[in-house]
């Protein structure tokens, strides 16, 4: 008896063992680099369609990409979702005031280092330890590196999704499209190639479905 009566309570522990977690992670790279700095209203619309996604115990963060990415001090903004419905809402209006306060001041940044804030935004997110893992690439992808940053480095992006937002084409893309497919196709190899799974969205109007 006293075995069944353990096998009986194993087996109720075993019904009663929490389910997997589904929370989402997200981490958003904006470009603030020359002209793109012009692009970042529509950096802030898809900042607050994300926030609209976003629910208990979902983790988001905002960071700007600069000269030197790799740093938690370009972090514009970061949340992890409470339980309750009234202090989620609080904390998203908290969130989309401090981005729209970078929106209004950002200045513009003379380097783009697109590697070095992927790189932060991978620590983070397995920091975070969501069930589902996602980072947001606001930029043309045109990575300009300043003398003496060094950026050969294998990413580790096994189960994360990179997105690539309102990728706009540079006037030398204009005189040779090929530099622009050539950019597009390079990163898609480099996240590819690391276990990630890459996609592009340049029309802002269908973000419906992307988180």
């Amino acid at each position: 008896m006293k075995a069944v009566g353990l096998l009986f309570t194993c087996g109720l522990l075993a019904g009663c063992s929490p389910s997997p977690a589904n929370n989402i992670g997200v981490y958003m790279l904006v470009d603030t680099s020359g002209t793109y700095r012009e692009e970042l209203k529509k950096a802030e619309q898809i900042i607050r369609y994300s926030l609209s996604r976003l629910d208990a115990a979902d983790s988001f963060a905002v960071a700007r990409i600069d000269t030197g990415s790799f740093s938690e001090k370009d972090i514009v903004a970061r949340i992890t979702f409470d339980d309750r419905p009234s202090t989620i809402n609080r904390q998203k209006r908290d969130f989309a005031e401090q981005v729209s306060l970078f929106v209004q001041d950002a200045r513009s940044s003379p380097y783009t280092d697109i590697t070095g804030g992927l790189l932060q935004a991978v620590e983070y997110l397995n920091e975070k330890g969501p069930a589902e893992k996602t980072v947001l690439i606001f930029s043309d992808l045109k990575e300009d590196l300043e003398e003496g940053y060094i950026r050969d480095i294998q990413f580790n992006l096994d189960g994360f999704n990179v997105i690539a937002l309102n990728v706009t084409k540079l006037r030398s893309d204009n005189v040779d499209p090929r530099e622009y497919l050539e950019r597009l196709g390079q990163w898609q190899a480099k996240v590819e190639g690391s276990g990630g799974r890459w996609q592009v969205i340049n029309d802002l109007d269908g973000l419906e479905g992307l988180l």
